[in-house]
């Protein structure tokens, strides 16, 4: 078993993390294991949870992290790398790529957007606890261990079983305007159908804001959803994948680019929630334009018969870039999202 202080490099002290990783992750070649997270269980007492994790490096270059399934319930990523993982070739990258295709392995094995261990959402706890639950210590290692490591980072999401979106891909605005240009270029090269200048709801606890106050190039996607994936979804994230370590100058190759389509979300009235709970008919289709006042979906009370629907109206123009999958929506559960051509 490797001292993980050693495999992590100098000035990283990870003397209290309970997770340690089965390969080097600083020797040249092409290597597949484990990050180790020992958890002690009802059917194994010393028991662990093992999560994936490949690394491929050939000499001094940059450094790309990408991760799929920090929610358990979206694919394209974990099929991105998990293909990423078998085919390559340590000869033709410089520098290094460290792949960890599920990144919160107990939800991914659940089918779940949490893990069944602790309802731990994975993006949603960083900076984490080396002393926490196991969702809050995988997230310390990626905290403390492997974000200081990376100089570019790609999270795949979706929208898994509850959200469906546009296939984009994103960043942020950032207050580093030299960072946020570094992003947006990254973001480019990846060349999904549509790039977003993403607002989050809540960015507390989200890897995302680790990775961009450490200062690294961050890239996300959301790739459809719905619980599943589909052959477009899934090959504009293997060709972004290959695009963005391209563009960081760590595989050789040419980038694959087609036409994409920006967008922004800079208003928080592009958020619309659901005011009830009920029965859901969308007005309109993922990608339709939409104009401020034109009703986007409809909400059957499903107590008794009888009863108008209500209404649900654009608080804004634009199109329909996410929207609610299941049939039946609660109060407060995020019914669409609007973004703005530019």
């Amino acid at each position: 078993m490797l001292d993980p202080k050693r495999v992590g490099g100098e000035g990283i002290d990870m003397q209290n993390s309970s997770v340690t990783p089965t390969i080097d992750l600083d020797a040249d070649g092409v290597a597949h294991g484990f990050l180790r997270l020992p958890h002690s269980r009802d059917d194994s007492a010393w028991g662990s949870v093992m999560i994936p994790i490949t690394a491929a490096k050939n000499g001094d270059g940059p450094t790309a992290l990408v991760t799929g399934a920090n929610h358990g319930d979206e694919y394209e990523g974990p099929l991105a790398l998990t293909k990423l993982a078998t085919s390559i070739d340590a000869d033709e990258l410089s520098g290094r790529v460290i792949i960890v295709p599920f990144m919160n392995m107990p939800a991914f094995s659940a089918g779940m957007r949490t893990s069944p261990i602790d309802a731990g959402n994975m993006n949603r706890v960083f900076p984490g606890q080396p002393s926490g639950t196991v969702t809050e210590r995988i997230a310390d290692y990626f905290q403390r261990y492997l974000l200081p490591m990376a100089d570019i980072v790609l999270d795949f999401h979706s929208g898994g079983k509850t959200l469906d979106f546009l296939p984009f891909v994103a960043s942020h605005v950032l207050d580093d305007k030299e960072q946020e240009a570094r992003c947006s270029a990254a973001r480019d090269a990846f060349n999904a159908p549509y790039s977003m200048q993403m607002l989050e709801i809540d960015s507390n606890g989200m890897y995302d804001s680790a990775a961009e106050a450490m200062g690294k190039t961050f890239v996300t996607t959301e790739l459809g959803g719905a619980g599943t994936s589909t052959p477009e979804t899934v090959a504009i994230a293997r060709k972004g994948l290959r695009n963005l370590l391209i563009h960081a100058g760590i595989l050789q190759g040419e980038m694959e680019l087609s036409e994409s389509q920006h967008l922004v979300q800079d208003d928080d009235n592009c958020f619309h929630f659901s005011p009830i709970g009920g029965m859901i008919e969308y007005c309109k289709n993922l990608g339709d334009p939409v104009a401020e006042g034109e009703v986007l979906a409809r909400i059957w009370d499903t107590t008794r018969t009888g009863v108008e629907p209500l209404d649900v109206q654009a608080k804004l123009d634009g199109l329909l870039a996410v929207r609610h999958t299941y049939g039946l929506i609660q109060p407060g559960d995020c019914l669409a999202v609007l973004a703005q051509k530019t």
